[in-house]
């Protein structure tokens, strides 16, 4: 959504000026635009309202709201043009699946109501400013520039206030409708992620471990050395397959985590890290279970990069807490050059932490090193 400053026209003098005959063509464009509008409004609504008792009627009423919507861009742009008043376009609406879902979100659309409420109360007022000014440019000359300053300063209250969006609210919505889609995309990718380990890795395994016990019966009895052999084989599979488990298990959500928080687990995870890590942690408590969660997994994956990409000799990890907000730092010594768009998973993290209020922000100068900054919400934990 774009802000727009509005244009104040200069003070009124008795000679026209360009500004007062754009008002005056306003004014005089009243009447049609209330007209057809009211009519709209009115019609539109009323048969709608008639119907909703049958199957057509809600979806009558949403197509009203939307062309009402539709009414309301067209009315903005005439008092941009003409009257210099700059309002934000609203919002689209929230892309929903489903024909109820998209209807639902359309009749939630305080828009498209308040449209509906311009058109239907601008008809008295497009009929008062249209015999005004044709008065005045008859037989009240002198005054016409004072009274249609007057008269287009009401209009500019309207459209501000009736067709302006809530500004700060509908963002709002969009970006949690937008934030929600990303945590729905995100925890879609991260189930697949954990089926696709389970069959490819610990199901395949323990199903080859079956097979080789199945053998290693049969020849129990004829071929016992065969068979401990087989059953010796079997026992380095169980390991195996019991290490992909635990691996699978620290993907989700270490032990140590839940257990000693995120000192611990930060510390765990640095070790493995294919360069030393310095770990400080200074929190005077734990926060929120999901807070925590998402700080682990942002830190693991920084580390990541670091051992993959960063080409460093030493990585810093700073956690603290400022105010309400938990803050999160990971540097390296590395070629930086590191980008939001450099398929490191940066973007990934970035839309994961702005889906609960997070900031994420990356200083990579090429040559100096990688410092990423994360911010989330402090939420207190639970007390049990």
């Amino acid at each position: 959504m774009t802000e727009h400053t509005d244009t104040t026209p200069p003070p009124v003098r008795l000679a026209y000026g360009r500004h007062t005959w754009k008002e005056v063509v306003y004014l005089l464009g009243n009447l049609p635009y209330a007209l057809v509008g009211f009519v709209y409004a009115v019609a539109t609504l009323s048969v709608g309202a008639a119907m909703a008792v049958t199957i057509v009627g809600v979806p009558l009423i949403t197509l009203s709201l939307a062309g009402a919507r539709l009414l309301g861009r067209a009315e903005r742009a005439r008092a941009r043009g003409l009257l210099g008043v700059r309002v934000a376009e609203p919002s689209r609406l929230p892309r929903r699946k489903g024909v109820y879902g998209r209807v639902w979100a359309q009749l939630a659309d305080p828009v498209a109501w308040r449209s509906q409420l311009f058109l239907f109360i601008r008809l008295p007022w497009g009929i008062l400013t249209f015999a005004v000014t044709l008065v005045s440019l008859v037989a009240l000359w002198p005054l016409l520039p004072f009274l249609a300053r007057g008269m287009a300063n009401i209009d500019r209250s309207m459209v501000r206030g009736l067709l302006s969006p809530s500004d700060e609210l509908e963002r709002r919505i969009a970006e949690l409708e937008s934030d929600r889609g990303v945590v729905v995309d995100t925890a879609a990718a991260d189930l697949r992620r954990i089926e696709r380990d389970l069959h490819d890795g610990a199901q395949a395994r323990l199903v080859a471990l079956a097979m080789g016990l199945g053998l290693a019966k049969e020849k129990l009895l004829d071929d016992p050395q065969a068979a401990a052999v087989m059953v010796d084989e079997a026992h380095g599979e169980v390991k195996l397959a019991l290490q992909e488990l635990r691996d699978l298990a620290r993907g989700i959500h270490p032990a140590v985590l839940t257990d000693r928080g995120l000192d611990a687990a930060l510390s765990a995870v640095s070790a493995r890290c294919v360069v030393p890590v310095k770990v400080d942690v200074d929190l005077p408590g734990r926060p929120a279970d999901a807070i925590e969660g998402i700080a682990y997994f942002t830190v693991s994956e920084l580390l990541q990069n670091v051992s993959k990409h960063a080409r460093a000799r030493q990585a810093w990890v700073d956690v603290w807490r400022t105010d309400d907000r938990l803050m999160l730092q990971v540097r390296d010594d590395g070629v930086g050059g590191a980008r939001l768009d450099g398929g490191t998973g940066m973007a990934g993290l970035a839309e994961r932490l702005d889906a609960v209020d997070g900031v994420f922000t990356v200083n990579s100068a090429v040559g100096e090193g990688t410092t990423v900054t994360a911010e989330l919400p402090w939420r207190d934990r639970p007390r049990a």
